[in-house]
């Protein structure tokens, strides 16, 4: 079944009616070909997810009412924010999409030493936009609750200052010949850092990796280095396999 993440302005706790309008609307009336007695299901992505009854179909505005709440148990205990250095082309993009669809809260893309990518700060508000609308899409096609938040890129010193807002922060280098993530989330979860709410830290690389001197910093700002195995991945792998390993582990996968 179709589902939309609205504004929560657009129907609260005391709403018996959904008004999906804009890019939603044409999407429902166009690309879904929805009529009037067709239903879909409709969140504000923090406290309300419904099932609705289309009721009106106007031009650019689609009225629906409410027929059934439904609860919010599609997203993962541990909260995963997905600290990523940004990569060429449009890999970014994909990590986004895959990590939404895995399960990741948060992005945050930031640029380290050996970021390729021309960073433009005045093109930077229309791609965060445009990272956030693929982080929606992704959200409704697979059927989360919420929509993961892609922040602005970040800085090197900005991104340290993650570990302190985290309950466990992990840094993947492929040089790392001491612990593994997988030993690594156990002894977290050892330690009852990986509980209900929980906020973890995931941090890959760019193309070329990091440098010594970064994970140094990193590991002394609060971070631990972890290996992803033997093999090395491309850094829009990464980010993916790390998410997967954790939940996993959590039982978020049925582990």
């Amino acid at each position: 079944m179709q589902r939309y993440f609205l504004p929560p302005e657009q129907f609260h706790l005391s709403s018996q009616t959904v008004t999906i309008e804009g890019d939603d609307a044409h999407h429902l009336m166009r690309v879904m070909r929805a009529d009037i007695g067709d239903e879909v299901i409709c969140s504000n992505g923090v406290d309300r997810e419904v099932l609705v009854r289309i009721s009106q179909l106007d031009k650019g505005l689609v009225t629906a009412e409410i027929v059934e709440e439904l609860p919010m148990n599609a997203e993962a205990a541990v909260q995963v924010w997905v600290a990523q250095s940004l990569p060429k082309g449009d890999k970014m993009e994909t990590i986004i999409q895959k990590g939404t669809e895995i399960g990741a809260a948060r992005f945050l893309p930031f640029l380290s030493e050996r970021t390729i990518v021309q960073y433009d700060a005045k093109k930077e508000a229309k791609r965060t936009e445009r990272w956030q609308k693929i982080a929606k899409e992704a959200a409704e096609q697979a059927h989360r609750n919420r929509v993961p938040q892609v922040e602005s890129v970040y800085s090197w010193k900005q991104l340290l200052q993650q570990a302190k807002e985290a309950d466990a922060a992990w840094i993947c280098y492929e040089k790392e010949d001491g612990q593994q993530l997988r030993p690594a989330i156990q002894d977290a979860l050892a330690a009852g850092k990986l509980g209900q709410g929980s906020k973890v830290v995931i941090a890959v690389g760019p193309e070329g990796g990091f440098t010594e001197q970064e994970i140094k910093q990193a590991e002394e700002a609060g971070f631990r280095s972890v290996s992803l195995g033997a093999r090395i991945l491309r850094t829009e792998t990464a980010a993916m396999v790390g998410l997967t390993c954790l939940f996993y582990e959590t039982g978020e996968m049925g582990g």
